[in-house]
């Protein structure tokens, strides 16, 4: 699954929040077992994540569980509780080299054999939230066929840089602007961080639509408001899509079918590149429409 448009935290030692994850409507439910678990809350957080797995995606949400990075001697433990049916992901927080992920990989293939599950079946993303991690952030990227997505985590990044974090995220700008470069040179989707003000309905949306610019197509949530406007601001909109259909058209009649490699549409040149990135909107919008129906099935 590509659709990520929006990624909705919820504190895996939370029943009274997890009871709610099936009602709401993000692309992806992260489970979280890093910091908004406290140490003696792991175990049962733990136990509770392997419990809720396919209870927390049974209206068509992917389920990921944000585990502890190695260094932290929790990753392991993480992993053995949580690697199970209806899990598709982990989020490796504080990724900080290309080891972290190939050990990752390493570890989820090892239980995926143990437990009868597809080798692969599990998709890794990592988040990016430290100066070391925002360098190492393409080949991390390129360590595992597993990585889908590079996930911006601006809280823990202007704590490592020393910094004061803002609404305007000025002091983030190097870092959130690499990101989803390293991300589209790997391959990946680009996830933008949580913003934490989410009553400012007006700076939310600015935030976001400037960091769809930069080349997120998604964001990490902390509250179900910021879900619809989320997912208007990450896809197409009804004149991309008409553009998009109006090119497809225009280029393989009259171009493919003919032999050239350029033709005019409303005035301007269309070449294949313009033509590839129609085709990436409408298939973008074909698998939106195939996650939703889906949810409404479910």
């Amino acid at each position: 699954m590509t659709v990520m448009r929006s990624v909705f935290y919820i504190p895996a030692n939370s029943e009274k929040m997890i009871s709610k994850a099936p009602t709401i409507a993000a692309d992806i439910i992260t489970l979280d077992l890093e910091d908004s678990v406290p140490p003696a809350e792991k175990g049962r957080a733990r136990e509770m994540v392997r419990q809720n797995l396919k209870f927390a995606g049974s209206r068509g949400s992917a389920v990921y569980v944000r585990i502890n990075n190695w260094e932290t001697q929790m990753t392991n433990d993480d992993l053995e509780a949580i690697v199970d049916e209806g899990l598709s992901g982990v989020c490796l927080t504080k990724c900080g080299e290309p080891d972290h992920v190939i050990r990752l990989d390493w570890k989820l293939e090892e239980l995926e054999r143990r437990r009868g599950l597809r080798v692969g079946s599990v998709a890794i993303q990592l988040l990016i939230e430290t100066a070391k991690g925002v360098m190492s952030a393409y080949p991390s990227a390129c360590a595992s066929k597993r990585v889908n997505s590079l996930l911006f985590g601006a809280v823990d990044y202007t704590k490592d840089m020393r910094v004061n974090l803002t609404n305007e995220g000025q002091e983030q700008y190097y870092a959130r602007a690499h990101v989803p470069v390293a991300a589209r040179a790997a391959g990946c989707i680009a996830i933008d961080s949580a913003f934490l003000a989410f009553k400012d309905t007006e700076a939310f949306e600015k935030s976001t639509r400037f960091g769809r610019q930069l080349g997120y197509e998604g964001r990490i949530l902390i509250h179900p408001s910021q879900i619809e406007l989320a997912h208007k601001i990450f896809m197409p909109s009804i004149e991309d899509v008409e553009w998009a259909k109006g090119v497809v058209k225009v280029f393989e009649e009259e171009g493919i079918a003919k032999g050239s490699a350029a033709v005019s549409f409303q005035g301007k040149m269309v070449d294949t590149p313009v033509y590839d990135n129609a085709r990436s909107i409408l298939a973008t919008m074909d698998e939106i429409a195939s996650f939703e129906a889906k949810r409404k099935q479910a």
